[in-house]
């Protein structure tokens, strides 16, 4: 693990993501990542939404750098997410959208879909995401516009 960043990220998953969350607690965790498992643990049907907001709110808190949100296609898992307040949540099934999940949008939990993408290309994405810095620059200020937005609509 030298000069490799290590992080604190918490994981949730419903049923079709479960065995996907699996593997990814047991690969981070060899690569010296602090895993927090906010379930489900096992393939019995669970709604996805009360473990994504679980998820997004120890990132909000900053109990956790990053959280991963698993499920079938992860699309209903990236919509609970980000409905809390201060989560940029980025479904992301390929490299390219997770390098630029993180570097144009600084996203801070990653969503990916169990019956979508491989074990294999899921570490894959995972490591692009985590790797990424955010560019920052004019990426700052829509950043900073998606955040003007969330505080407005809170506010109604």
């Amino acid at each position: 693990m030298t000069g490799t960043r290590t992080y604190s990220i918490a994981i949730g998953a419903d049923h079709a993501g479960f065995e996907l969350k699996q593997h990814l607690i047991s690969h981070l965790g060899a690569l010296g990542h602090t895993v927090i498992d906010h379930g489900t643990n096992s393939t019995d049907s669970v709604d996805y939404p009360p473990i994504c907001a679980d998820v997004a709110r120890s990132v909000r808190d900053g109990k956790v750098d990053f959280g991963i949100v698993l499920g079938g296609s992860g699309q209903g898992e990236q919509i609970a997410a980000n409905k809390v307040r201060g989560v940029r949540a980025a479904l992301c099934n390929d490299l390219y959208l997770a390098e630029m999940a993180r570097s144009h949008n600084n996203a801070n939990v990653l969503s990916m879909g169990g019956r979508v993408v491989s074990f294999d290309l899921a570490d894959q994405i995972v490591a692009k995401f985590l790797s990424t810095p955010f560019e920052g620059g004019r990426h700052e200020r829509r950043v900073a516009q998606l955040a003007e937005i969330e505080q407005q609509e809170g506010a109604r």
